[in-house]
């Protein structure tokens, strides 16, 4: 039997068309989470017709703590093959979910995403919130998902413990999941699903910058560590080329270089280990410098193109170099350096 989760903060009528198709359409079963949405919505929750399951928070805490209440009520009481889980404001079509259903019938061992296709009547900050977020996620995990927000997903029992252990309690809890599957190397498929938006998505309870600070919380944090390195780097590398212009060009760009990326790297390594990805084993420092390395190499040789060869201002130079190697650092520390346990 496969268990349908729903988290729902002040829902609309919508939700109780959406439990009452999947009862009367599929054998699966139905957990609500009324997540502190307040008394004026208690006759909405009282509505839902009689087989679906609700549980309640008295205050809200988020999506992503909606759906470990219920998966944690699941894995005390429920005897079930999978999980599917929508949205309360009626983007998911009975059709889909069924698919997606199926999709999870047909290979347990994925983690299945009803993914929209963005196609007609879209609002604008749905289009670009997953334009942007499919970005993120693809220079973070190195795996291609093209729907990275929907909230249609499906997953097998096995993978229960997994999804109540993932941080999070609200809109990053889902990009932490398709994080953390990546990491494990659990599969992402993607089902197609319509892309429905009942008047402009003005049910959605996103909050714009609070939510986005979440979810794009390590990357705001590998900017903000990156750029205080940057800044080091920076000045450091034009004050010892000044110190040491008589030395000639190319030892001197080498010194600098060098000195400004040594210095720098160190208070970047430990911003790093401590603010941005908060882990590295003993021998993080070794494969960061291992990285560092590498990275000074290049760094030094598209410099002396830009300032030797072509020649392109130092200062200049330095900037379109660190913007060409920011994504590879990210990519080297998030995925070999900085790694959990």
């Amino acid at each position: 039997m496969i268990i349908v989760v729903i988290p729902a903060y002040k829902p609309g009528e919508g939700l109780i068309r959406v439990v009452h198709e999947i009862l009367t359409q599929t054998n699966y079963g139905v957990v609500v989470v009324n997540d502190g949405s307040g008394e004026a919505y208690d006759a909405v929750f009282a509505a839902l017709p009689e087989g679906a399951v609700v549980l309640k928070h008295d205050v809200n805490r988020g999506k992503g703590a909606a759906l470990k209440t219920a998966y944690a009520y699941i894995a005390e009481h429920g005897a079930c093959t999978g999980v599917i889980t929508a949205d309360a404001d009626g983007q998911h079509l009975i059709g889909d979910i069924i698919r997606v259903g199926e999709a999870l019938e047909a290979d347990g061992q994925a983690l299945i995403l009803g993914s929209r296709e963005f196609v007609g009547d879209v609002p604008a900050r749905s289009k670009f919130g997953n334009t942007l977020t499919r970005l993120v996620f693809r220079i973070s995990s190195g795996v291609r998902v093209y729907d990275t927000q929907t909230g249609l997903r499906a997953f097998g029992i096995q993978w229960m413990k997994e999804m109540l252990a993932i941080e999070g309690q609200r809109y990053e809890y889902e990009m932490n999941v398709l994080l953390h599957c990546a990491k494990k190397g659990i599969p992402i498929r993607e089902i197609p699903i319509q892309t429905v938006y009942e008047n402009n998505n003005s049910g959605s309870h996103f909050h714009p910058l609070r939510d986005s600070v979440k979810i794009y919380g390590v990357i705001l944090k590998f900017v903000s560590a990156s750029l205080a390195a940057f800044c080091i780097d920076y000045l450091l590398l034009l004050l010892v080329r000044w110190l040491t212009r008589d030395l000639g060009e190319d030892l001197s760009l080498l010194i600098s270089v060098v000195t400004a990326r040594v210095t720098s790297s160190l208070c970047n390594y430990h911003l790093n280990r401590r603010l941005v990805f908060a882990q590295g084993t003993r021998t993080s420092i070794l494969k960061y410098y291992l990285v560092a390395a590498g990275l000074l190499l290049f760094n030094y040789g598209l410099l002396w193109v830009l300032n030797v060869a072509l020649p392109v201002p130092l200062a200049a130079a330095k900037i379109l170099v660190e913007l060409l190697l920011y994504p590879l650092s990210y990519v080297l520390q998030r995925r070999f350096v900085f790694v959990k346990k």
